[in-house]
């Protein structure tokens, strides 16, 4: 009798089955580690196009045009471009960045959102991922930037104008004002000017004074017009030489809101001269076309912050027989633009700030500091 064989007993061929698991296993290990590998970088990637939209988005909008917003404008046509630049390619692809994909969530910040994806024509294509019935991953990343109020400053010019007021007494305010709420018998005047200091109803320099020319003097007696300039030492130092270096060069001191200068002795009109035209030639060929300070230095060397002084603090001190006591109000961005005489004439330019080690921003502070905030 012919016996059958215990078919149910063979183990032969368990071993292609088990190589054949083995290998899709060895195969899902491999997509895992080069295409979620390559994902990982992408992401990356997209995340570093859009914190460079975002950044270029907001320091355009701050230094270009503060107004504009608009699809065709500065801002967002510096940040598409800064998103899609070369250098900020995903995976060796640009991204895609519409108009509509930069937007501004405040008047302060800008988000930009870069796309990798199949509704774009740009999706990632993953190495091993098609041959379990995925052709394409859709990727994405959203930066937003801000143009944050400062609280330091640092390369501050050694001479400080009077912040705005409300002019009362002949308004509106202008160049040929001076600053008074008393009389020369130091009684209140029935109609005194006023001055509101940072916070709600702020009377002081802002945005809206950008491209206005101002023609800086040198101040005579103790009457507080808008145009006149006060010399004061930095960083305790003193003298005409200290004075007409730190025009001409950055004093890295770091300098603050309310901080109290102390004014400059003696007449500094010539040391002024020739610190403001040694600086103007160092960035000759600098101008302003309207909108912004074209120059072939980023920044230029004629672009500097100037303190101005809380003329009420000044005006009170003066009553109470305390000559030249200066507060900073704020910070003013200036291009220097050419001497007149003994006279600087410049232009109100946005400038750069500082923040300064995790303290809150000064409120109504002009000079801003580009950061991500998201």
């Amino acid at each position: 009798m012919r016996r059958q064989p215990k078919v149910a007993a063979d183990e032969r061929g368990m071993m292609l089955i088990m190589a054949g698991l083995g290998l899709v296993a060895f195969m899902s290990a491999t997509m895992l580690a080069l295409d979620v590998g390559m994902f990982m970088a992408a992401r990356s990637q997209a995340q570093n196009a859009a914190d460079a939209g975002a950044l270029a988005g907001a320091t355009t909008l701050y230094y270009n045009d503060w107004n504009n917003r608009s699809p065709s404008g500065p801002a967002v046509q510096n940040a598409i471009a800064a998103a899609t630049h070369s250098a900020n390619h995903v995976m060796s692809t640009n991204v895609s960045v519409y108009a509509s994909d930069v937007t501004f969530p405040t008047p302060e910040r800008v988000q930009v959102t870069v796309h990798r994806t199949g509704a774009r024509d740009n999706p990632l294509l993953p190495f091993i991922a098609p041959m379990f019935g995925i052709d394409t991953v859709d990727l994405g990343a959203t930066a937003i930037a801000e143009a944050s109020p400062a609280n330091a400053m640092t390369c501050v010019k050694p001479f400080t104008i009077p912040d705005k007021w409300d002019e009362r007494q002949s308004p509106p305010w202008d160049p040929s004002d001076t600053f008074d709420v008393v009389d020369n018998q130091k009684n209140p005047l029935a109609v005194p000017d006023v001055y509101t200091p940072r916070g709600p109803g702020y009377t002081g320099y802002s945005a809206l004074d950008f491209g206005t020319t101002v023609v800086i003097k040198g101040a005579n007696g103790n009457n507080i017009y808008p145009s006149i300039y006060f010399p004061y030492s930095m960083a305790g130092v003193t003298g005409a030489a200290a004075y007409e270096w730190n025009i001409e060069n950055c004093n890295t001191t770091m300098m603050e809101w309310d901080q109290r200068l102390l004014a400059e002795p003696g007449n500094m009109s010539g040391p002024t001269r020739a610190g403001v035209l040694d600086l103007i030639a160092q960035d000759p060929g600098a101008y302003w076309d309207g909108t912004r300070v074209v120059s072939t230095k980023s920044p230029s060397p004629r672009v500097a912050p100037i303190p101005v002084f809380d003329p009420q603090f000044y005006d009170v001190g003066k009553q109470n027989g305390r000559y030249a006591d200066f507060k900073v109000a704020n910070y003013i961005g200036i291009f220097i633009k050419r001497m007149v005489g003994n006279d600087v004439e410049a232009i109100i330019v946005p400038v750069g700030g500082v923040l300064k080690g995790g303290a809150a921003p000064v409120a109504n502070a002009v000079p801003k500091a580009i950061v991500l905030v998201q």
